[in-house]
This record gives structure tokens, sequence and C-alpha cells, in this order.
């Protein structure tokens, strides 16, 4: 039942996020079921097809997608000044789909008997691989390569799980909460991993230099 619960808050999470998306860029009816469902579903495909699950499981999903479907022609026909309200809680819901894909991708690596590295991989996949179609899609940069901590809080969420270190109901819903925590936690204090440019420096004036 956990496992179910993180599926259905991860999909309208990760629904809404590529929806909000695709209205920003000016996408069509069409474009906005797309993005959405390519947010919502593209990092569950990813994960199967690492953990050799047959793609033809991502049809028996009918409850999932009239989920999907449904929270998508809310927010499309929401008034303006409701989806206003993205600018303020975009990162939120982000963080929301981040916790509960990466908590849910863990599990059926587990579920499966998979070792560490493979929940670890099926956790970020699961976490952030929909982000990463869906910002390739919408013609921006992923967000997980803007050197913010955020594929982190995916790969911790694997440790985690595959340890067992949560594994009760409960324990689950508090990692769940802890993940959504920290990540918002690292985008207000601008936590970021770091990065090395090789773009030259430029140099000093030549009044700068006497």
């Amino acid at each position: 039942m956990s496992w179910e619960w993180f599926n259905i808050i991860g999909t309208v999470a990760f629904v809404v996020s590529g929806a909000i998306i695709a209205m920003e860029e000016e996408y069509d009816i069409l474009g906005v079921i797309v993005l959405g469902m390519a947010t919502a579903f593209g990092g569950g495909i990813m994960r199967n097809i690492l953990l050799g699950i047959p793609l033809t499981s991502f049809w028996n999903q009918g409850t999932l997608f009239t989920i999907a479907l449904v929270t998508m022609l809310i927010v499309f026909i929401l008034p303006h000044k409701y989806l206003g309200y993205w600018n303020r809680w975009g990162m939120f819901f982000d963080a929301v789909g981040l916790s509960a894909f990466a908590i849910q991708g863990a599990m059926y690596a587990t579920k499966m008997n998979y070792p560490l590295s493979a929940t670890i991989v099926a956790a970020v996949l699961t976490g952030i691989g929909g982000g990463i179609i869906r910002d390739v899609l919408a013609g921006r940069k992923p967000l997980v390569f803007k050197e913010e901590i955020y594929a982190v809080w995916a790969i911790v969420t694997g440790i985690v799980v595959a340890l067992k270190w949560a594994t009760t109901v409960s324990e689950l819903y508090s990692l769940f909460m802890a993940i959504v925590l920290c990540r918002m936690i690292s985008v207000y204090r601008g936590w970021k991993l770091p990065r090395r440019s090789l773009r030259p420096v430029p140099a000093a004036p030549a009044n700068n230099r006497m």
C-alpha cells in the first residue's frame, strides 16, 4: 500500500510540474499532456529498462494514467491567478515528486533483491529521470545539471532504503518528509555541488594592472 501511495504522490506532483512548464512555454493542450506524461512516467520507464522489466508493464497503470490526465486537465483549466502560485510552489512540487519517486524506485529494486548499487541507480532514475526529460522537451537546461544538490537526495534515499534503515510505513513516510525538507533547505540556502569551468578567464583591463 505504501508503494502505491508513493506512486500516486509522485505522479501527481510531476504531472503538475510538467503541465505548468508546458504552459509557460506556451504549448497547446497536446503539448501539456505529452510533457506532463513524460515527466510523470519517463523516470519509471528508464528504471524499468535498467532493471530488466518488460516495457509492456508500463501499460498496466490504468489508474495512474487516469489520475495523471485528470490532474493535467484541472491544471489546464485553472484560472491564471492560481497558476501564478507556481513560482512560489514549483520547487515544492518538484521536491515532493523527487522524494516520492526516489523512494518508490528504491523499493522497487529492493523487492526484486537487487544490490545496493542498483537500488541507488533505480532511486536516482525514478526520481530525476522524468524531470530531465521534461526540461529537455521544454528546451531548458535540466535542473539536475545546475549544480544544485538535487540528485544527491535521491542517492541518499536509495542508500537508506537499500540498507533497510526505513522499512515500516511510518519510517518510509518519515523518510519522504525528510527528503522533501532537505531538498527545500538546499534550495533556499543555495547549496550547490562543486563545479569547474573550462572557459578562459577574461584578462583584466590594462589600467587595472598598474
